[in-house]
């Protein structure tokens, strides 16, 4: 039974402490969707993802009216569509006319973003992998809702650096064709390496294939509540600290198992996963760089930040896995430069630099995340940074990931607003020293040996 303590405490974190339920995304399989004919796939994709979808966005409202807790994103993740697309396309033109159609289904469902633009390549390309890749400029400027990820590692089979090499051009070719936008194309894709296979959240969600025809994902938040609970222990021991974190964590889960469940009922959809991850938004008050100033660090980036970030995350997953037999995705921490207040002020302050997130990723639930640089950066170095990334998410058997934004036409010190929960950010700096030589070598890194396992 639930307490009035309990409604009473949950009121007072959806009311003064920015809890919320961040997504509600139903993954769909598209493998049944594949066909010879490109028309027919693309209009099988349509009905299949209506048939599923078209009540999501007013089930979600519903349940945020009758629980009064606020459901801020409805949506849709679907299959690879590397593998949907393989029988129909020929060219990376064919591809860009699937996601035209994803995106006039998504518009129509009424969700914010569809997922699943994607690759799986962390070993190899097959003919289609290299179309869709080439296709994802041309398609993120064509699209309003689409997000595209392309999985280049994994600890089981290393890192494919001809993908690695290959997607630093197709980051600097979407921020040129997205650049009268601020190059907010690169926004809506991600690079990763042990890309989940039932991540709700933008913009890496994608349907795997091992997933049933259909479920729910429920992604939540609450950094703010974290926040709150961590000022009244102010000054406590790490265990009274660690204590706090998990309880708080365990609290936010039950909401989203709230939802997630309703949800599931309502729509006849099995429920797949929570992930609990602190997703911030740009708003005051909710913020993981806040967190990490209440644990004890004068602003993120300082000395002892990467530790309160491990401390954080471990604390987070510990208490989610108590309220939640079902807890996947990603779940942990997310450190987004641009949907992070406190890590804007860190960067603009010079506090935070590109190297301290990179080693905070180390720690976190994913990687270098909305992160502006000089549009002029050059595409091996930013091929560079994401193999920096995989190789920590290949040896530490943890999801990396680089959403990392090109800005054409803008510099160092430059601002850049993106808007809505996608924020603003500063550029910033990149170290100017080139790999071309390392990048530009064939083939992929090896798996580590503690991936032998079988």
């Amino acid at each position: 039974m639930i307490s009035v303590n309990e409604v009473l405490e949950t009121n007072k974190m959806i009311g003064e402490e920015n809890l919320d339920v961040r997504t509600i995304t139903i993954g769909i399989s598209l493998l049944d969707c594949a066909d010879s004919s490109l028309e027919r796939t693309c209009e099988k994709i349509k009905e299949k993802i209506w048939r599923y979808a078209k009540d999501l966005v007013s089930v979600g409202e519903q349940i945020s009216s009758e629980y009064g807790i606020p459901i801020v994103n409805k949506r849709v993740s679907v299959t690879p569509i590397a593998l949907v697309g393989a029988a129909c396309c020929k060219t990376p033109a064919d591809y860009v006319r699937i996601a035209m159609a994803l995106d006039e289904i998504a518009r129509k469902v009424g969700v914010n973003f569809i997922g699943g633009y994607s690759a799986v390549v962390s070993k190899g390309m097959t003919i289609s992998d290299e179309l869709l890749i080439e296709s994802i400029p041309e398609a993120m400027a064509r699209t309003e809702r689409i997000c595209s990820s392309v999985n280049v590692g994994s600890t089981k089979t290393g890192i494919n650096m001809d993908a690695v090499q290959i997607m630093g051009r197709v980051i600097k070719h979407t921020a040129e064709a997205t650049k009268e936008r601020d190059s907010l194309g690169c926004a809506k894709l991600v690079v990763l390496c042990n890309a989940p296979d039932d991540n709700p959240f933008m913009a890496g969600a994608y349907h795997g294939v091992t997933e049933p025809d259909a479920i729910i994902n429920v992604g939540v938040s609450g950094p703010g509540v974290v926040k709150h609970a961590l000022e009244a222990v102010r000054g406590k021991s790490f265990e009274v600290l660690c204590e706090t974190i998990k309880r708080t964590a365990f609290k936010i889960t039950r909401v989203g198992q709230l939802v997630a469940q309703e949800a599931s009922r309502r729509l006849g959809i099995p429920f797949g996963i929570i992930d609990l991850s602190l997703a911030p938004t740009p708003a005051i008050g909710d913020s993981v760089a806040d967190i990490l100033h209440e644990i004890g660090v004068e602003v993120a980036g300082a000395p002892g930040t990467t530790a309160c970030l491990a401390l954080l995350n471990d604390q987070v997953k510990k208490g989610g896995v108590m309220a939640s037999s079902y807890v996947g995705g990603l779940s942990g921490a997310f450190i987004p430069v641009s949907e992070d207040q406190g890590m804007i002020d860190a960067a603009e302050c010079g506090a935070l630099t590109l190297e301290k997130l990179e080693a905070m990723t180390c720690v976190c639930s994913v990687g270098l995340d909305m992160v502006a640089i000089p549009g002029d950066t050059p595409d091996t170095t930013i091929a560079g940074i994401i193999a920096d990334e995989a190789a920590i998410g290949m040896v530490n058997q943890k999801t990396t990931a680089v959403r990392i934004i090109p800005v054409i036409g803008k510099t160092v010190g430059d601002t850049v607003e993106f808007g809505g929960l996608l924020g603003h950010a500063p550029v910033m700096k990149v170290n100017t020293y080139g790999c071309a030589d390392f990048i530009e070598r064939t083939g992929r890194i090896p798996a580590p040996i503690h991936s032998f396992k079988n």
